[in-house]
């Protein structure tokens, strides 16, 4: 019997809840994770916002592809198990990470000060399906199984109250989409000084360099735009150097080429894009997410994977900026369905990986993150 991580926003543990606690789901780029769980795997179930343990599920079924709606309409949680649930927490009840007999006691998070900067990261817990240790499963077990009996209730912050009441959702012509306008106080940055905006140009040059790296070697080439290759360039090994195009081999028309031409980054295998990397070390966040909505905008029906790259204190600007209207109501569909978040330090933990040559780039599906997961 092993066990694993299941990550559930407060929204979608509600709807599970709602449809008999028996189902459970994972979107499609966990597919090479989930056909490891077997009937009598343990599903430990953690809410994301609130960083709290909610629940634990025990796998009944094998994995079956089903896209009947259960979590939203449509449905990205297609890979489906039926489950039996043991024990199932109200968010309420639901038991905090940062509870001092939790924290220091699992190994995800015992060697880390609480509420440490990018600890979630640290941790493994934006990505579903961790497989737990033997102990840390007997730790939540415990944990958890006290607190069925108990029913303690933990209030929530008023950062809490935000983030569960943040969300909301419109219907469209043939789906319900996420909208979120961020508040002016969230919406507003202090400018930052030239001498940081410097400081912060030259670590986005870094991290430009090793996504280049990391595509060159598992065997992309690489469209660098012409106002940073040379700085790029300068960063990266001279084998590496070899993969970076001087042109873009690609048949679109003069509007679109441009929009292209400007990405920070892209990896190309034959003719085709396969993903993007655009850069965010600005406070407004903007720029990259319009240049891939006018990508989207202008070709709808463009299968490429896009990904916004930022330092991890920008991340949840990222994640709520992407659902503003103006890019949840693309024809092609939400932005935050077609482009995902990337931490700097993602980057620097794929590229350290041994063998990348030998790899495919799914593995950057292990790192990435979506705003409707958030």
């Amino acid at each position: 019997m092993a066990s694993y991580t299941a990550l559930f926003t407060p929204e979608t543990w509600a709807l599970f809840q709602e449809h008999g606690s028996n189902i459970t789901g994972f979107r499609e780029r966990q597919k090479k994770t989930a056909e490891r769980i077997r009937p009598g795997d343990l599903l430990f179930c953690y809410l994301v916002r609130l960083s709290r343990w909610c629940g634990i599920l025990e796998v009944t079924s094998g994995m079956s592809v089903e896209t009947a709606p259960i979590f939203s309409d449509p449905d990205p949680f297609v890979l489906r198990f039926k489950v039996a649930p043991r024990i199932v927490l109200n968010i309420e009840h639901s038991v905090p990470i940062f509870e001092a007999a939790l924290w220091s006691q699992l190994s995800l998070t015992n060697n880390m000060q609480v509420r440490a900067f990018g600890w979630a990261q640290q941790a493994n817990l934006r990505t579903p399906l961790k497989q737990l240790s033997v102990e840390d499963s007997a730790l939540l077990s415990k944990t958890l199984g006290e607190q069925e009996k108990q029913r303690k209730v933990y209030p929530l912050s008023a950062t809490d109250e935000r983030r569960l009441n943040g969300k909301r959702s419109i219907r469209t012509i043939d789906r319900e989409v996420l909208v979120e306008v961020p508040d002016e106080e969230i919406a507003a940055a202090p400018s930052e000084s030239p001498d940081v905006e410097q400081d912060e140009a030259r670590q986005s040059h870094k991290v430009q360099a090793a996504i280049a790296r990391i595509g060159a070697e598992m065997g992309f080439r690489v469209w660098i735009p012409k106002g940073d290759r040379q700085k790029v360039q300068d960063l990266l090994p001279e084998g590496v150097r070899a993969a970076l195009l001087d042109v873009l081999p690609l048949n679109y028309d003069d509007t679109t080429l441009r929009t292209v031409e400007q990405i920070d980054i892209i990896w190309l295998k034959n003719r085709s894009m396969a993903r993007a990397f655009e850069l965010e070390h600005t406070t407004a966040i903007y720029s990259g997410l319009l240049r891939m909505a006018d990508l989207l905008a202008l070709q709808p029906n463009m299968n490429i994977r896009l990904h916004i790259v930022a330092p991890e204190e920008k991340r949840e600007k990222v994640l709520r900026e992407i659902k503003r209207p103006v890019f949840s109501l693309l024809e092609s569909g939400p932005l935050y369905e077609n482009c995902s978040y990337l931490s700097y330090g993602s980057i620097e933990e794929i590229g350290s990986i041994k063998h990348l040559s030998h790899m495919s780039d799914s593995i950057v599906a292990e790192y990435e993150e979506f705003a409707q997961d958030a």
